[in-house]
């Protein structure tokens, strides 16, 4: 069984984050999903690099 966790904006990146950190630590098979509705660095980047989240794998870029 894989895990999709899907993110697409800032509070899902934020409340996700925690999640995304348990599903690593007990070496769960999972991926990150990314919308992509905030394609700014500064609404969506910085988040994934402060919380020290991996890159999502797959990235919808679906914008605002």
């Amino acid at each position: 069984m894989k895990i999709a966790t899907v993110l697409g904006t800032r509070p899902e990146i934020i409340k996700m984050a925690p999640i995304v950190r348990a599903l690593e630590r007990e070496g769960i098979d999972h991926f990150i999903l990314h919308t992509g509705q905030h394609y700014s660095y500064n609404m969506d980047r910085v988040f994934f690099e402060q919380l020290k989240l991996p890159e999502a794998k797959y990235n919808l870029n679906e914008g605002g």
